[in-house]
């Protein structure tokens, strides 16, 4: 792995040996140095899946700096990545870190403008190129496209489903899939339910569209070697339910099922609670202390979790587990179910919304409820925690066998770009051979 800055020429050898080679290139924000969300998790994935299927020495990865003192740092998971690439001889570009938010108009200016060049620097010694944009900070890539070089942006939410009030971010990302379309790019559909968003609310063309559902590599269905100690009033039996402290993760509806259930008489497991920021915040968000106070003053039994690692994770498979909970208000697609299914977990409890509704099934593979209702997810809750242990295994059974059979992330991602970019998977010889 050769790793450069975006501002700096590559060293001679390096143009030199990679004349007239294609080159996949993928931008990324989220996923090289750590993970916020479920984003960061899936970007890693694709990253790690496209350095297994390409030759080596043909993923070049331009993300931005992420320094060491940065919450968003995991040292570990950066270590892992670039090992990762190393072994696939990958190049890495890192551009300096912009001071605006990624998820800004102006942030994701700068991104596309930074890595724009990058990618631009690399096509000029290379046959062709596919360039990858991952998630909505790098919608803005087509300007920086050529005639050999085939675009690809893979967008893990959007603003009009997240925050639909931000009527000029909506029309950035309106206008920047338009561009990249009208220029034969293509938009990776995560789900179904983003495929149909992508259609309506942002009048993609159909033919533009390409499926990648996500999904799961091998190493995410695999016991993790870091398991952080349970709280200890969890270890006699807890419920599960993490994300990011964002409101559309639902986890107020979440405490207020809870507290439903409490005045029912139902004794439900305690609570562990990952509503995480991967931040360095002195205290917790408004959003993690309006969660704090709601537990104290109705005395659910609940532990909050407010700071970010993968590791919790790990719990997924802890035997204690009685049911892992989903309650988003709107979710493009929804990783944690597929993550419960792998580990074995479960009953799995989520809601209808958006790409939930393709993974979890009503007394097939988990127990369902309505977004936003609280009394849907009180029933819900209290169906999987009464399911008989027969019925529970069947679920688990069904679970398992949809990640190994519509969402193996590897095979989805290979699929696409033998179908968009066939070159970039033919062995070395023969692709520079005829590129020459």
């Amino acid at each position: 792995m050769r790793m450069h800055h975006a501002t700096s020429p590559p060293p001679p050898t390096v143009v030199s040996e990679a004349v007239r080679r294609p080159r996949v290139i993928v931008a990324l924000h989220e996923g090289f140095y750590g993970a916020a969300s479920g984003t960061g998790f899936s970007n890693r994935s694709f990253l790690t899946a496209l350095a297994r299927i390409l030759p080596p020495g043909r993923l070049s990865v331009i993300t931005p700096h992420v320094p060491e003192t940065a919450g968003a740092h995991d040292r570990r998971w950066a270590a892992e990545v670039q090992q990762m690439l190393r072994q696939a001889e990958a190049d890495v570009i890192t551009s300096p870190g912009v001071q605006a938010a990624p998820e800004s108009i102006q942030g994701s200016i700068q991104l596309c403008d930074l890595a724009g060049e990058a990618a631009v620097r690399i096509a000029e010694r290379a046959s062709r190129c596919l360039l990858i944009g991952l998630d909505i900070p790098f919608l803005g890539l087509a300007p920086y496209t050529s005639p050999t070089m085939d675009l690809l942006l893979v967008p893990r939410s959007m603003t009009a489903l997240t925050r639909p009030k931000d009527l000029s971010r909506v029309r950035w990302e309106r206008e920047a899939l338009r561009a990249a379309t009208v220029r034969g790019g293509r938009i990776g559909a995560i789900s179904s339910h983003m495929r149909g968003h992508l259609l309506v609310n942002y009048a993609v063309p159909r033919g533009s569209i390409v499926s990648i559902p996500n999904g799961l590599i091998r190493e995410e269905m695999a016991r993790p070697t870091i398991v952080l100690p349970l709280p200890f009033k969890a270890r006699a039996g807890f419920l599960l339910a993490m994300g990011r402290a964002v409101p559309t993760k639902g986890f107020d509806d979440l405490l207020e099922a809870l507290l439903l259930l409490k005045q029912r008489g139902v004794r439900a497991p305690h609570l562990v609670l990952a509503a995480v920021t991967s931040d360095e915040h002195e205290r917790p968000t408004s959003y993690q202390e309006d969660l704090a106070a709601h537990i104290h003053a109705h005395g659910l039994d609940a532990t909050l979790i407010t700071r970010f690692t993968p590791a919790i994770r790990a719990w997924l498979y802890n035997p204690a587990l009685r049911a892992v909970i989903v309650p988003s208000r709107e979710e493009p697609f929804g990783r944690i179910p597929l993550e419960a299914f792998a580990a074995g977990a479960g009953p799995v409890v989520a809601t209808s919304a958006g790409g939930l509704a393709q993974t979890v099934v009503e007394g097939e593979t988990g127990f369902t409820a309505a977004p936003r209702d609280a009394k849907s997810l009180a029933s819900a809750i209290h169906r999987a925690l009464t399911v008989l242990p027969r019925e529970r295994d069947r679920l688990r059974s069904a679970g398992a066998a949809l990640v190994r059979s519509r969402h193996d992330y590897e095979a989805s991602i290979a699929s696409v770009i033998g179908r968009i970019a066939p070159w970039a998977l033919e062995p070395a010889s023969s692709a520079e051979g005829r590129s020459r």
